[in-house]
């Protein structure tokens, strides 16, 4: 892996190196010790918006969903100790495991199904609600049996059920695997003992070691990494691009610097088709214009990958289409300016003036790079750009999401007739169309055919692939990059015998 140090990321040294001074390393035998860059609150519930990567972590441990991913990104059991999926695809079965709320009550499988239906309902602020189009009933069938059934199959839908946000909390309360205690700043993670141990005593002496535990804290990405460099934390999670300057500026040792190569949507959304906007060619035009190669380069790191397509790149289970690559991607950055300039150059040959762009972007080191990059490539147009904050009334906005599961409709889903993209209701009616059909050749048919009408509208520009990272100690071996940004805090260090 290959880290290098541009004049953009290295101007952040001087400030941010003071906080970052090197101090003694840990012992093997305490808990494990993780910074999350961001907010951190243990009484995080999943509906309670997008999850910052302390409360994803946290709702991960303290209320596991149904399923949930492994250290490799892989599904593995969680609530739900096995499941069986009927022939047709249309019925995923799961069974309870041996289980107690935090109250001490046993976890009742319609407990279960009700707090999924209140995730999934039309009314729900769950980041993942619109993911579920399939989903018909939620139902409990015995004490330990559910049954999710759809309209038509969905072979992805153990990733969205594993999911950080479809952890299962019960009016306020968790199941585990772990208990969370608060502890000052920190929250304090130890393992549920085993109900179905046959010596309890043995069960409960392995859940109190103290090396099976896990001190979770949330804070800035400054302190997430003082915290690292000075040893008091064994890695740090959370990492966007947004905050990668700060890492480039730690003078931590690259090797300890974790990527994922994570599949998803990051560009920028158009928000509204007024003005100079209200053309397809004049967004395309602004599409054609930015330099991805060059921007992705600004941040130093090879792992990142520019992205052209709507779709991301990733493994299709169906065999479906290749996401579509736009005609004008087989220029060189050169000639997309020209094209590009000659639709601009229309448009000011009748008269008509184009308002500077208000872009919003994260008020972060990062954000200001990649802003800085955007507005210099609409310069070359003429075109003027002002950026502001995320939640500002803006003419594009920043979208960085990973990919919940491999569905191909995810991101034109996400791109289309949502609160922050444009609306073509001939893509929005094939989007639908698709997502009702059962035959999976046809599908993928539709698929493609849904993305081309999405993509001559341009209602995104796709800049890269979602950049994740997070930084590990030599204790922490189950930390591993992985398509999923994944990252379990009980799976990232090997317990002794």
């Amino acid at each position: 892996m290959r880290f290098v140090r541009p004049a953009a990321i290295a101007i952040l040294a001087a400030s941010t190196s003071l906080l970052l001074t090197s101090c003694g390393l840990f012992g093997v035998r305490g808990p494990v010790r993780v910074a999350a860059i961001g907010p951190l609150n243990a009484g995080a519930t999943p509906l309670g918006g997008e999850l910052s990567a302390g409360n994803a972590a946290l709702l991960d441990l303290a209320a596991q969903g149904l399923v949930s991913f492994d250290g490799e990104g892989q599904i593995e059991t969680g609530l739900a100790e096995r499941w069986t999926v009927t022939a047709d695809g249309r019925s995923y079965i799961f069974r309870i495991r041996e289980a107690k709320w935090t109250n001490g009550r046993k976890v009742m499988a319609e407990e279960v199904a009700a707090t999924l239906r209140s995730y999934l309902a039309r009314s729900s602020p769950h980041v993942l609600r619109d993911d579920f189009p399939e989903v018909d009933t939620i139902k409990a069938m015995t004490d330990t049996v559910i049954e999710i059934r759809l309209t038509v199959p969905q072979p992805n839908m153990l990733e969205l059920l594993a999911q950080p946000s479809m952890a299962i909390v019960y009016k306020g309360m968790g199941w585990g695997p772990m208990r969370a205690k608060k502890i000052g700043r920190a929250v304090l993670l130890s393992p549920v003992p085993d109900p179905l141990a046959e010596d309890q005593e043995a069960a409960e002496a392995a859940a109190a070691d103290p090396a099976a535990s896990i001190e979770l804290v949330g804070t800035t990405p400054q302190g997430a990494l003082a915290r690292f460099k000075n040893g008091y934390a064994d890695g740090v999670i959370g990492g966007r691009f947004s905050t990668l300057p700060y890492f480039a500026a730690s003078n931590i040792g690259r090797s300890r610097l974790i990527v994922d190569p994570a599949p998803g949507l990051f560009g920028l959304s158009f928000l509204n088709a007024e003005g100079f906007l209200a053309t397809d060619a004049n967004r395309d035009a602004l599409a054609r214009a930015i330099r991805r190669q060059r921007l992705v380069d600004a941040f130093g790191l090879t792992e990142w990958q520019q992205q052209v397509t709507l779709r991301p790149s990733v493994y299709r289970r169906d065999g479906g289409a290749e996401p579509l690559i736009p005609a004008w991607a087989e220029y060189d950055d050169d000639s997309r300016l020209v094209q590009a300039k000659r639709v601009v150059d229309a448009w000011r040959a009748t008269g008509r003036e184009i308002e500077p762009l208000r872009i919003a972007v994260p008020s972060t080191p990062g954000g200001r790079i990649l802003f800085a990059y955007v507005a210099a490539d609409f310069a070359r147009l003429g075109i003027e750009s002002r950026r502001v904050n995320m939640a500002s009334d803006a003419d594009l906005r920043l979208i960085d999401e990973v990919a919940p599961n491999d569905d191909a409709l995810w991101a034109l889903r996400r791109l289309s007739c949502q609160r922050d993209t444009l609306c073509n209701r001939d893509a929005q009616d094939l989007i639908e169309a698709t997502m009702n059909n059962i035959d999976a050749g046809q599908r993928s048919q539709q698929v493609s055919e849904a993305e081309a009408v999405l993509a001559r509208y341009t209602p995104f520009i796709p800049l890269a692939s979602p950049l994740r990272w997070s930084v590990a100690s030599q204790r922490l071996t189950g930390l591993r990059a992985n398509a999923r940004a994944a990252h379990p805090l009980n799976r990232l260090i090997a317990l002794p015998n």
